[in-house]
Order: structure tokens, then sequence, then C-alpha cells
């Protein structure tokens, strides 16, 4: 964003370069990942349920196959509504980045070109997470709403894909923290001369 308009703001902004004390979007990355991996993880539990079932059964753990499609459904649900909200405050926070210029990270990148790709590739996965939650409830409600196993194993390999990319992606947003200080408040800081011993005590 341009300089001199984040300059305006600048007596709002804290020492991690936002107006609040801890940043939102990285917070609801690791809630947008956790979910999906749950979501993908216990339907491939559920596909695999007949191989398993003797060690529920001699653990006497209680379960159903069902059991394991409802919580990837509900988890798939849950992943999407919140990955909105990733997104949104995401594409907020990298407006009112300032990182350095002169650096590149581990890639090649400068700080443009990685927050250019992060966000690229975040509104990317919002689409394929909402996708996969679509397909999902395609296949609980309509095509398989009376099999045993409500999912197809083109949807299990896609959720796969899909978590490699989180995880390309996932490193971009990390480059971006650590390496350009990206609303980092102690690389900032650091950046400004501060003593940060001096501050914790």
């Amino acid at each position: 964003m341009n300089s001199e308009l984040i300059e305006q703001v600048g007596g709002q902004l804290g020492a991690n370069g936002l107006p609040y004390s801890i940043p939102i979007h990285p917070n609801l990355v690791h809630l947008t990942i956790g979910l999906f991996i749950i979501g993908i993880t216990f339907d491939i539990l559920g596909v695999l349920y007949p191989l398993q079932k003797w060690v529920f059964k001699y653990l006497e753990i209680p379960v159903s196959r069902s059991n394991f499609f409802d919580v990837g459904w509900y988890n798939m649900v849950a992943a999407s509504i919140i990955t909105f909200f990733t997104v949104a405050a995401g594409f907020y926070e990298i407006m009112l980045a300032q990182p350095p210029t002169e650096l590149e990270s581990a890639w090649g990148l400068q700080a443009m070109e990685t927050m250019l790709w992060h966000g690229v590739g975040g509104v990317i996965l919002f689409a394929l997470i909402v996708g996969m939650t679509v397909w999902r409830g395609v296949q609980r409600f309509i095509l398989r709403c009376n099999a045993e196993n409500q999912v197809q194993w083109s949807y299990l390999a896609l959720g796969a894909v899909i978590m490699f990319v989180m995880y390309v992606h996932g490193t971009l947003g990390a480059q971006l923290a650590a390496e350009f200080g990206v609303h980092n408040t102690a690389d900032r800081l650091l950046r400004l001369g501060e003593n940060l011993n001096a501050m914790l005590k």
C-alpha cells in the first residue's frame, strides 16, 4: 500500500504495524488448516473403517463409520466459514504491511512478489476449500446418502493435493513474517533500534 496513506494512520498502529496487538490472520490460518486436515483425515478413517474396525472393538471404543464421516463433514463446513475471515483478515493486514524492499526470501522472491503470491494463493485456496465442501455436501446428501461410504477416492486424493498446496502457501506466509518481518513486533522494534530487553522489564 502507499506509504503516505499508511503514515496518515501511523499514530493508530502498534509496534507490529497493525491497529491491534496480535495479528488476526496467522491465528485464523492455523484454524483453517486444522479444520481442513481434520475433515479430510476423518473421511479417510471412515473409508478405511472396515480395515480398522477390529482395533476399535479390541480397545472397546464405541464408534461407527458414520461418526467419522460426520466429523469430516462438519469440519469441512467450519473450514469454509473460517477461511472467508482468514482471507479477509489477510488482505486487510497485507495492505498495512511495510516490508523492507532490499531483502529476498529463501525462495529468491522479494517482499512484494511474496505478498502477491500469498494473496492470490489465499483466494485460490478459499475457492478450493469451498468447492470441496460443496462436493462433500453433494456426496453426503445426494450421491451417497444411502451408502456406507460417503466419500469418493477422488475427493480424498484432491484433499491430499490441497493439503500440499496449503504447505507451500503457508511457507510463503511464514517467509513474510520471519524473513521480511511483516507484522512481527520483535522484528519491527529491532529495525527501529529499540532495546527489546529494556522493554521486557
